[in-house]
């Protein structure tokens, strides 16, 4: 399970008091303090309060010296486009021994390293368990590419089969949408999709984030998972095959027109899947080990189904619900649609099919957007 989605669907629980609070953290597999450190956390700041939390120390004992810290500013001023490893050469010919990881975060704290050469880490990295749990969604850069917008590319978090490679040109979510349901009807439904917060599938025009593609998207049954805010090593899969696209065009030439530009595509996503053998999969291609979804697609949905005994509530014309007489906003895009309300101690949870969107704060009378890489915090009913 997804350790933010853990943490939610735990201070649910523990909020309604339906089971004991040791047998609640046994079936969690956390420790007693680690729930109630969550259950407080969530009481005085609400879901963003459960977030992972920085575990840099308060006080650093053993930082480096102001003396030092200058003479390595000084030899970085005197070589510019030099990195930690070569300043730790320089500085160790005249004796002064500093490990260049140290060296990097003095650089860090002086704002000497530029916004390009910063390689932040992911914080985790994962694989999920068997193909089409996870798609990796996002439009290729246009780098090297005839059109103003490069690909849309749609590939399989577990065996990097390319489900879909197109020569959009724009990131109207029409086009996207004809070539997800494309897709869809080839490959099956995924379970969820990792997608960036960039049109056509977030907006930061939107009071919810939400857009009707990703709407559409969860309508499908599909769980929505967003990736950190300037942070692609989150999609590092879909971003590591955008390098080697990018290295193909560059060194077999790139398609002279929009004409030609499928047409290229096609072949790329043929080789990629069934010639060109994989590392990751021990040689063998995505083709050999990838297989469908047996979720199929249905193009028009009926109206999703909570569980049984939901408060459910609809959202009216300008974007509200209304609960015991107050209005609360709960985004446009979300208009004529069914959400459903789960009570905590003192705040509420709105969700859409499984997708947590706002947290509803009585005491602050605040209507907040959940942070986006927190999916569901309980089950749905399959449509």
């Amino acid at each position: 399970m997804d350790i933010h989605e853990q943490r939610v669907r735990f201070v649910v629980a523990a909020t309604q008091r339906a089971r004991p609070f040791s047998a609640l953290c046994a079936e969690f597999e956390i420790s007693r303090p680690t729930g109630y450190l969550w259950l407080k956390r969530y009481r005085e700041q609400g879901v963003r309060g459960i977030a992972e939390q920085s575990r840099r120390p308060h006080r650093s004992p053993r930082r480096t010296g102001a003396a030092l810290e200058r003479l390595v500013v000084r030899v970085r001023q005197h070589h510019p486009d030099w990195g930690a490893r070569k300043l730790h050469v320089v500085l160790a010919r005249d004796g002064v021994q500093v490990p260049a990881h140290t060296i990097h975060h003095i650089l860090l704290r002086h704002d000497l390293v530029l916004e390009e050469d910063r390689r932040t880490p992911a914080v985790q990295r994962f694989e999920r368990a068997q193909p089409n749990e996870l798609w990796q969604m996002d439009f290729k850069g246009p780098k090297g590419w005839p059109q103003e917008v490069g690909p849309l590319s749609v590939l399989d978090d577990h065996r990097r089969y390319l489900i879909a490679l197109a020569a959009n040109g724009s990131t109207r979510g029409e086009p996207v949408r004809e070539q997800l349901e494309e897709a869809f009807q080839r490959c099956g439904v995924p379970e969820g999709m990792l997608l960036d917060h960039g049109t056509p599938w977030g907006s930061t025009q939107s009071a919810s984030g939400q857009t009707q593609v990703s709407l559409w998207l969860m309508r499908q049954g599909i769980r929505l998972h967003w990736c950190g805010i300037r942070h692609p090593q989150t999609q590092g899969k879909v971003e590591r095959f955008h390098g080697s696209l990018v290295r193909a065009l560059l060194r077999r030439g790139a398609p002279k027109t929009e004409t030609q530009a499928q047409a290229w595509l096609d072949a790329y996503r043929w080789e990629h899947n069934h010639v060109r053998p994989h590392e990751a999969l021990g040689m063998r291609t995505p083709a050999t080990v990838w297989r469908p979804s047996p979720r199929r697609y249905v193009p028009n949905p009926p109206r999703w189904e909570y569980p049984q005994g939901s408060w459910v509530l609809k959202v009216d014309c300008k974007g509200n619900v209304h609960i015991h007489g107050q209005k609360w906003r709960v985004g446009q895009a979300l208009s004529g649609e069914w959400v459903q309300i789960q009570r905590t101690d003192e705040r509420m949870l709105v969700f859409y099919c499984t997708s947590m969107v706002r947290e509803l704060d009585p005491g602050t009378q605040r209507s907040t957007i959940v942070e986006r890489w927190i999916p569901a915090a309980a089950p749905a009913a399959k449509v």
